[in-house]
């Protein structure tokens, strides 16, 4: 939650899932998202759109969010893997139905969380990537 957001509006929400057969079901939230299955548990990153000052930026604000959780998972000796919801309406479908959310509530992301017997550190830095003053 220390995330930034546009005009510091906050707009996440967060779903714990330890439950097993909830687990499961979310493992079939769309074909990548096996990991949920195996997982110690689950975090849903949703949106609610009330006080929204910024609603154009919320898919930013929460890729904020996740990736702050992500960050700290790997501080843990945790393992944890993203899988993609929004915006693909078939998979925000299947999340909003599955936990009964209210109106103005949408879903971001899934993170499955558990313990990796494989947390190595992988240097994916690339210096071609990065530009001075010009491309």
């Amino acid at each position: 939650m220390q995330a930034p957001s546009a005009a510091n509006q906050q707009p996440w929400e967060f779903i714990v899932v330890e439950n097993n057969e909830t687990l499961q079901k979310l493992s079939k939230a769309h074909l990548h998202a096996t990991p949920m299955k195996d997982a110690a548990l689950g975090i849903i990153v949703l949106s609610r759109a009330d006080g929204l000052i910024f609603p154009q930026y919320w898919q930013q604000d929460l890729a904020a969010a996740t990736e702050n959780i992500l960050l700290e998972a790997v501080e843990l000796g945790l393992g944890v893997v993203w899988m993609g919801v929004a915006p693909e309406e078939d998979r925000m479908a299947y999340i909003k139905e599955l936990f009964e959310l209210p109106q103005g509530v949408k879903p971001f992301a899934m993170l499955a969380v558990g313990y990796s017997s494989d947390n190595k550190f992988v240097d994916r830095f690339d210096a071609s990537r990065v530009h001075y003053e010009k491309y």
